[in-house]
């Protein structure tokens, strides 16, 4: 690990990945490779990162990396991680900008002060946090030029993250807090009890909205996507714009930016543009590349309707 030894890395993933994960990262000590016992969002689960951190080191400097990225210029990541752990350490909460390119709906934005010039590697102030946006808005933000999508990657002592959560969030705090030390005999069952009590939100809407002072570097060019979406798979592998990308046999007549994975089925494309089309043995996904972060909503509705056969 470049920044970090692997024993100072801590992951939360949920129960049914959390196997695969162990088999994937043997340098990370199996007793930091926690499942959370319910899904929380993100808030919840960084207050149970600091709080469990901190307990081994109230000093500890934390940043927080989503797993569903792609970083493919990572000597030019690192430089900016290595300014951001440098700007926490001395008490801020800092929060990487990653360059939008197009009016993505499906990210939170980051707005910067005008004039603001990526790349660099002091932090600057944080004017505003955007939640996922309409398109119309979406669009503003792309013409204004001073906002970031908000990639989820943040960096703040434990101790500060903690007086922040319990500031905006006193109540997941408070449950937090009441949670024994990670080697305490009890700390499984408790866990599983505590929790789900938590309040079920992310880290932007339930703290950095409502928080000041935020600092942020926006990043140049480094080879960022999040892989969460079918649209950004389509990113990763098109070579240029319009490309039809196949995962197995396609014909094409008329058609444009289309992905598709069928297994061996051969697809033919008539006359559509930009879909998304996935077919696998018990489910076929269809819809387009513009509203494909949105399904994680028929995810949601599955485990509504409990077709855990399908999940």
């Amino acid at each position: 690990m470049e920044v970090l030894p692997a024993e100072r890395i801590f992951v939360l993933t949920n129960p049914n990945l959390r196997t695969e994960i162990v088999k994937q990262l043997p340098g990370v000590p199996k007793s930091q490779i926690l499942a959370e016992p319910a899904q929380r969002n993100t808030a919840p689960a960084i207050g149970l990162a600091a709080h469990l951190i901190g307990q081994l080191d109230p000093n500890a400097v934390l940043g927080v990396f989503p797993a569903d990225h792609v970083i493919t210029k990572p000597k030019r990541f690192l430089k900016f991680v290595r300014a951001a752990y440098t700007g926490a350490a001395k008490g801020q909460m800092v929060v990487l900008g990653i360059q939008a390119r197009w009016a993505e709906t499906g990210y939170g934005y980051v707005e910067f002060p005008a004039g603001f010039e990526a790349g660099g590697t002091t932090p600057l102030e944080v004017l505003s946090f955007r939640e996922k946006p309409k398109l119309e808005d979406a669009q503003q933000y792309l013409a204004a030029g001073r906002f970031c999508w908000n990639a989820g990657m943040f960096f703040w002592k434990t101790s500060v993250f903690g007086e922040a959560l319990r500031q905006f969030m006193p109540k997941t705090a408070t449950l937090l807090a009441a949670l024994p030390k990670a080697t305490a005999r009890n700390f499984p069952a408790e866990l599983a009890r505590i929790f789900p009590l938590c309040e079920n939100v992310s880290v932007d809407y339930g703290v950095m909205e409502k928080a000041t002072q935020i600092t942020g570097l926006a990043t140049d060019d480094i080879g960022w996507n999040d892989v969460g979406s079918w649209n950004a798979i389509y990113e990763l592998l098109s070579r240029k714009p319009g490309d039809n990308v196949s995962q197995g046999e396609s014909l094409a007549i008329e058609s444009r930016g289309n992905y598709v994975d069928a297994g061996k089925k051969l697809v033919a494309l008539v006359g559509v543009e930009d879909l998304v089309v996935v077919d696998t043995p018990d489910a076929l996904l269809i819809t387009t590349r513009q509203h494909s972060q949105k399904v994680g909503e028929m995810v949601k509705l599955l485990e509504r309707l409990k077709r855990e056969d399908l999940l």
